[in-house]
C-alpha cells in the first residue's frame, strides 16, 4: 500500500484516483505521518436478499445458538 501526504493528495488527487482505479491498490493519505484516509476501489454492494456465496468444502454444523453437547467436541478438547 502506498502512502502520500495530504499536500500531495490535494495536488494530485485525480492522478491518485486513476492509479487506484487502474491497479486496485489502495492509497493511504497521511497527516503528520499518521494515516487518516484510504482511497480504495469501489465495490458494488451485495444484494441483501441474495443468499451468501458458499465456500467450497464448507458444511453446515447446526444451529450456532444451540447449546453444545459433549459429542460436538473433539475427544482432545473434552
Amino acid at each position: 500500500m502506498r502512502s502520500v501526504s495530504t499536500y500531495e493528495a490535494k495536488a494530485h488527487l485525480s492522478r491518485l484516483i486513476a492509479e487506484v482505479q487502474k491497479t486496485g491498490t489502495p492509497v493511504t493519505i497521511c497527516r503528520n505521518n499518521r494515516p487518516v484516509v484510504d482511497i480504495v476501489p469501489h465495490r458494488e454492494p451485495r444484494d441483501p436478499l441474495e443468499p451468501a456465496p458458499q465456500l467450497e468444502g464448507a458444511r453446515f454444523l447446526g444451529d450456532p445458538c444451540a447449546p453444545a453437547s459433549a459429542e460436538d467436541w473433539p475427544e482432545s478438547a473434552r
